[in-house]
């Protein structure tokens, strides 16, 4: 005799069974997608639509290109890393300030920069940015940038103006550093590019972890431009004449 209570059973058991194994493949699932967000290899990087700032400056074969917003930790995590490369290879660094919505005090601290590129000596300008990035945790407001712009002026014998850009023109430029990166392709900070002059590489490469890939990066750049830096002695060497045979 057929039992249906039985069926009806075995049944609920099955179906049981069948949504906890699909519970547990959605499990899986989602712990696979947020692990590959979270340590999966880098993306490929910046879609370039315009590559005209990425370049060395006249007369150097390899520079460091940098966007970057000065409340953007991840900035300031990698200036240090930046800024002893350029110092240790002796390659220009270009930086282009790239606005981040949002963000307090980090438009004028890029202005307070270029106004210190101007009034004292881009020396010191660079000083200033690097100072920012290394005391950035405790500039939470446009008060405390202003406290801490003002303690930097005057260990720099510098009198800090009450207005530092009245005609806004210092703003303007900023305004189009940010529209020059996005316009080349920028979407994030910091971006960083290997740039160079005459190679056999490509012109320019996207350093995709500043942390482990940046000298590498350099190495390949100065390696790549090697013969022309060799054709360009080559050049320059001044041709001596033999004197005439007697």
């Amino acid at each position: 005799m057929f039992d249906f209570n039985t069926l009806a059973h075995r049944i609920s058991v099955l179906t049981r069974r069948s949504s906890l194994l699909l519970s547990v493949a959605a499990a899986v699932l989602l712990f696979a997608s947020n692990a590959h967000a979270q340590f999966g290899a880098p993306s490929g990087g910046t879609h370039v639509n315009d590559a005209s700032l990425l370049h060395p400056p006249t007369g150097a074969r390899v520079a460091i290109v940098e966007f970057s917003d000065f409340e953007c930790p991840a900035c300031a995590h990698a200036n240090p890393t930046v800024m002893a490369a350029a110092a240790t290879y002796k390659i220009p660094w270009v930086r282009h300030d790239f606005l981040i919505p949002g963000h307090l005090w980090s438009t004028q601290a890029a202005v307070n920069a270029r106004w210190f590129d101007l009034n004292k000596s881009k020396a010191v300008g660079e000083e200033y940015r690097n100072q920012v990035f290394a005391n950035q945790n405790s500039i939470y407001n446009l008060d405390a940038l202003r406290q801490f712009t003002q303690k930097f002026a005057q260990s720099h014998g510098v009198q800090l103006p009450f207005a530092v850009d009245p005609q806004g023109k210092l703003l303007a430029e900023v305004k189009a550093d940010s529209e020059l990166g996005r316009r080349t392709g920028i979407h994030q900070t910091p971006t960083v590019f290997i740039v160079t002059a005459n190679g056999k590489g490509a012109p320019f490469r996207e350093v995709l972890s500043i942390d482990s890939d940046l000298y590498q990066d350099i190495d390949q750049a100065l390696a790549d431009t090697a013969a022309a830096k060799t054709a360009t002695k080559a050049a320059t060497k001044p041709t001596v004449k033999k004197p005439a045979s007697k």
